[in-house]
């Protein structure tokens, strides 16, 4: 089959997913997609000139292809506007680098408001799904879009297709796929089902009888080291894409597995502990009865010794004796004393039990009081979280290790009341400034640590930073009505969240 040379064109963002790909997630992404529209006004006439997509790559700045704001370069009559797929403005902005070997353009806003995106510096699977998110012209004609059309807020075009690994152009690496594009889509990002950004479509090949369409996109390489070069600080993530479903699913069954295992050790350890009560009962309740015995068998003796007494003393008196009359009378009053005392001092089976606790307090591993003071105890501790990616799903977050200042009444940090449900101590936090809203627990019995972040669009964050400003919950507090209060934050913040998180992260923490 034989192609025509590749041509460059406007591409739309792909997203590279597997069949799991969730809704969610491209949605999350193409909030990071805008509308690169280019104006002359050369001869005093304004007129479009070309028309691309873009992401962005920090607030205030958008990756495009340099083909598409090429006619910018230099002329003072050509103005760039970029229309975000979400909110109700557009945005003018400038070209500030170009590299046209590498088909990339970098633009500034004037403004930061939008939602960057973040690049996967992983290698990409071979066959791995994409989806292609952005504006292509051709369905803008077939929807008789006029220019106030295209220069209003719209959600991005998606479509679908495969990468092929182990193909590039020999000019700058790039990436093979076939999710469908048009004229209209150049500059936009291919992503993965988590949304991360695979590369920056720029060109394709088309047959000439009608066979199948291959296109390609400037790899998320080429990218780094183009926003590298220019000082450019944006989001860079790894890890596999796994669905939310399957992290959620085999972390439910991590846990299962763990508290079965905890409650069989519980188990033993009672079973071990009733046996140990058994026996230190059963040596406590022989070591009365032998006591018990001697204290019978010595006042018996006694007993024996006094009525010898009185048999001396009866003889002593028939004989008129009277000085061994009185020893043996007083022999025998001492003797029958000691009788009646050591006998009524014997052990009663009442101190059994106080023989039991004795011996058990006594046995008990230092370790173990020590434990439960320290669960007693309000006195904070410090413990390091360190990021467990195999239990994780990494969308847009760095991963660094955690490190975490713990109360046992859910002060964090010694400033953040987290509130306890089921074992998990919960807080929900909804930034200003950024489009996300994170959900971030803690279980002291499993120490983990996890975080689960939203990517909600512009109508739901607003509804969330609404229910979060109901509530004055600044402060760590005992107070009962306070907590109540941060409960019920959690549940109105909740009440906006999508059912499923765009990112999961799992710490494991133990004491510093």
């Amino acid at each position: 089959m034989r192609y025509l040379a590749a041509f460059l064109l406007f591409l739309a963002p792909v997203f590279v997913g597997p069949a799991f790909a969730d809704a969610t997630d491209i949605s999350a992404a193409s909030r990071s997609v805008v509308r690169v529209v280019v104006f002359s006004s050369a001869q005093g006439q304004q007129s479009i000139v070309s028309i691309g997509s873009g992401v962005a790559v920090a607030r205030d700045k958008i990756v495009t292809n340099a083909h598409v704001v090429e006619l910018a370069n230099g002329d003072d009559s050509v103005q760039i506007i970029i229309v975000p797929s979400d909110g109700t403005q557009s945005f003018r902005a400038v070209v500030v680098a170009s590299a046209p070997s590498k088909d990339l353009a970098l633009l500034q806003l004037k403004s930061s408001s939008l939602v960057p995106a973040s690049l996967f510096a992983g290698a990409i699977a071979d066959g791995a799904d994409v989806f292609a998110i952005g504006y292509p012209a051709s369905v803008d004609i077939a929807l008789e879009q006029s220019e106030t059309d295209v220069l209003r807020p719209q959600q991005p075009v998606k479509t679908r297709g495969t990468v092929s690994s182990g193909r590039t152009s020999k000019a700058v690496e790039s990436v093979l796929h076939t999710a469908p594009i048009a004229p209209g889509n150049s500059g936009g990002p291919i992503v993965d089902a988590c949304g991360r950004v695979l590369g920056i479509n720029s060109f394709g090949s088309v047959p000439t009888d009608g066979g199948a369409e291959f296109y390609f996109a400037i790899s998320a390489r080429e990218l780094t080291s183009f926003l590298t070069n220019r000082g450019v600080t944006f989001r860079s993530v790894r890890g596999d894409c796994r669905s939310v479903a399957d992290v959620t699913r085999a972390e439910a069954e991590l846990e299962a597995s763990t508290r079965a295992k905890m409650d069989n050790e519980a188990r033993v350890a009672a079973e071990l502990q009733r046996s140990r009560e058994g026996k230190v009962r059963s040596d406590a309740e022989h070591a009365v009865i032998a006591a018990r015995e001697n204290h019978l068998a010595l006042a018996s003796l006694f007993l024996v010794f006094s009525a010898l007494a009185a048999g001396a003393a009866w003889q002593f008196a028939e004989r008129g004796q009277r000085d061994r009359l009185k020893i043996a009378c007083a022999a025998g009053a001492v003797t029958f004393a000691l009788a009646v005392g050591i006998f009524a001092a014997r052990p009663s089976f009442n101190e059994v039990d106080d023989r039991v606790r004795a011996a058990l307090i006594a046995d008990a591993p230092e370790s173990a009081l020590a434990q439960n003071g320290a669960m007693d105890s309000t006195t904070p501790v410090t413990k390091t979280c360190i990021f467990q990616p195999e239990r994780s799903r990494v969308t847009m977050s760095e991963t660094a290790d955690v490190e975490l200042t713990w109360q046992p009444d859910g002060c964090v940090n010694g400033r953040t009341q987290y509130v306890e449900n089921g074992g998990r101590w919960t807080r929900s936090f909804v930034p200003n400034n950024d489009a996300q809203i994170s959900v971030i627990s803690y279980a002291p019995e499993t120490e983990i640590y996890r975080i689960e972040r939203f990517l909600p669009g512009s109508e739901a964050m607003q509804s969330a930073r609404e229910a979060r400003q109901l509530y004055d919950v600044k402060t760590c507090t005992v107070d009962p009505s306070q907590r109540t209060n941060i409960e019920n934050m959690n549940k109105a913040i909740a009440a906006q969240l999508p059912q499923m998180p765009n990112e999961i992260l799992l710490f494991t923490c133990s004491n510093r």
